[in-house]
């Protein structure tokens, strides 16, 4: 684990970005670009999601976001797909006193059916490890054994797939082709919405960006 980026005055609010498993902090630079260009401070971390569990993701990532967290300001959790997962278990083990907002992109709080299709396969174990396999939707796992929230968090979810197969015949409808959208749906979440993207066009997605940037500052999404 290395720190991607850590931008912004110490009296901004701040920012930590995690990515998604088996994908880097350049997946959300243009979401870093857009909340640094709206006021906020950023930490955009590198993480190795494919080598630990969560909980062990969670406990590597610690050491920057006590150095970032040390500034007088508020301080956001902004996450994509099983990033959102990694902040959940990082709040509940190390919870930031200036805690403030967090967003979840895709996020498979309750797991996703693609996971429990791929889990069997040795390609699938050895790609994804050890965190690959915490994202079934089996009771068991992280995203059913992670404690409840008691935080404000705004979950975004992708109603656009561009793999077919997973789409159409793998997870509920509507979904985004790896997530659908009622497993991104947290118990005691503050607010929820529905954007046309894919899963991995999320963090890119102008609407779910600008719906970022309103949560982080007003507590909800702005109407349609």
């Amino acid at each position: 684990m290395h720190k991607a980026s850590e931008t912004g005055s110490a009296r901004c609010p701040g920012v930590v970005l995690l990515h998604g498993i088996a994908r880097t902090s350049a997946s959300l630079a243009r979401l870093e670009r857009a909340l640094q260009a709206s006021g906020f401070a950023t930490l955009n971390i590198d993480y190795a999601s494919r080598s630990k569990p969560i909980a062990a993701l969670a406990d590597d990532i610690h050491p920057a976001i006590v150095s970032f967290a040390e500034r007088d300001a508020p301080l956001h959790f902004v996450a994509h797909s099983m990033g959102g997962l990694v902040a959940r278990a990082y709040i509940a083990r190390h919870r930031p006193a200036r805690l403030a907002r967090v967003v979840m992109l895709g996020t498979p709080n309750s797991g996703s059916e693609v996971a429990d299709l791929l889990q069997g396969f040795l390609p699938y174990r050895a790609f994804y490890g050890p965190a690959g396999l915490e994202l079934t939707t089996t009771p068991a796992t992280a995203p059913n054994t992670l404690p409840a929230i008691d935080y404000p968090v705004g979950v975004i979810a992708g109603s656009r797939f561009i793999d077919p197969v997973a789409g159409l015949f793998v997870l509920p409808k509507p979904n985004d082709g790896r997530v659908s959208v009622q497993s991104a749906m947290l118990s005691g979440m503050a607010e929820h919405i529905v954007v046309k993207a894919s899963h991995t066009g999320l963090p890119r997605h102008a609407a779910a960006i600008a719906q970022t940037i309103a949560f982080l500052r007003e507590g909800r999404f702005q109407s349609a």
